[in-house]
Parts: C-alpha cells; sequence; structure tokens
C-alpha cells in the first residue's frame, strides 16, 4: 500500500473534506496521512484558529466512521496511526497540538545545499560549499554527525509554549530572505 502526500487540514478550507480523503485513500490502495496546519512561515497568513487539532481530526472521523483504534507501534514517522473498523489504516503528524521534537529524526536539505536540522531552524548549514570546493567524503562527515550528535532543536515545542503565537517568520522579513519559508526549502 502506498501513501498519498498528506493533506495539511485547515479550519474552514478542507476540514469537511476528511471521511473523502479517507475514501480516496482507499480507492487508490494509499495511507492517508494528515498534517495540522503549521506555522512555519507568514506566507500562508498562518493562524491558531485555522488549525484543526489531531483530537478534533479523531472526532470527525469518528462521527463519520465509528470507533477509531490507535494502531500501537515503534516507528521514527512523525505520524500516529490509527485504523477504522474495516482495517483501513491512516495517521495524523500534529506537530502543532502534540509535538514530536524528541523523538524527531528528520532533518532538511534544500536544493540549493543548506541543511536545517528542523523546520523552525532560521538558521542552516552550507553543504555545497564544502561539496563545490571538492571536500573529502571524511571532512563532510566531520560537518554532519557532530552537528547532528549536539542538535538540541526543539522548535514545534518551543511554538506550543508560546502565549502569543503568531507566525514563525513574518512577511517583512520573507521579503528579504524567502529561504525562511519552509516550502521555500523543499518541506
Amino acid at each position: 500500500m502506498g501513501r498519498c502526500r498528506p493533506p495539511v487540514v485547515v479550519r474552514g478550507t478542507n476540514d469537511d473534506e476528511l471521511p473523502d480523503l479517507i475514501e480516496y485513500g482507499k480507492r487508490v490502495g494509499a495511507e492517508v496521512r494528515f498534517i495540522e496546519y503549521m506555522d512555519v512561515g507568514g506566507a500562508t497568513l498562518w493562524s491558531m484558529d485555522k488549525v484543526v487539532s489531531r483530537k478534533a481530526i479523531l472526532a470527525a472521523l469518528e462521527g463519520h466512521y465509528g470507533l477509531i483504534e490507535a494502531v500501537v507501534e515503534e516507528s521514527s514517522a512523525p505520524a500516529d496511526r490509527f485504523r477504522l473498523s474495516d482495517g483501513t489504516i491512516f495517521g495524523i503528524i500534529s506537530s502543532t497540538t502534540a509535538p514530536f521534537c524528541r523523538s524527531c529524526d528528520r532533518s532538511r536539505l534544500t536544493a540549493d545545499g543548506m541543511w536545517y536540522l528542523c523546520l523552525y531552524a532560521k538558521d542552516g548549514i552550507d553543504l555545497r560549499g564544502p561539496l563545490r570546493g571538492g571536500a573529502s567524503p571524511e571532512k563532510i562527515e566531520s560537518l554532519i554527525i557532530p552537528t547532528w550528535q549536539r542538535r538540541t532543536d526543539r522548535g514545534a515545542e518551543e511554538r506550543l509554549a508560546l502565549v502569543n503565537r503568531t507566525p514563525l517568520v513574518q512577511i517583512g522579513d520573507l521579503r528579504k530572505d524567502p529561504h525562511l519559508e519552509m516550502h521555500t526549502r523543499g518541506g
């Protein structure tokens, strides 16, 4: 069974389409994974009132399908997985209301060679320069391994703790450096 590109659930935009997306996944043999709307930049005009939480997604789907059970498994995937009574499995990535920072094993390498340890990172590490400069595999390894081992990124947890949660990056800052927006990084 394949996976669909996870739909980002946005209140008032597509939150009424959850069962339709599950049914589509069934038809094409794909496991649907929903993503809570994340505040990773200002270009999307993010606001907390547009977020549909994992709890709300489950409630909407239970209202349509009946009892839903959690799939208990060990996984490094960011999605929590659930099973409908007919056996259909789907996932929810709830990084806005229930961050998984402590178990995150993900990073992003952009097309221009910047390596970001967290979706919320404002700074990345340039790997293109050393690679184009002829750095040996050992040199690249010496940049990557210690950096990864020292990482303390907890971007989603830090965002959740904020009282006044506005978009991570404001529009003016994005105009100065578009790389600050997740979608420009390939996320």
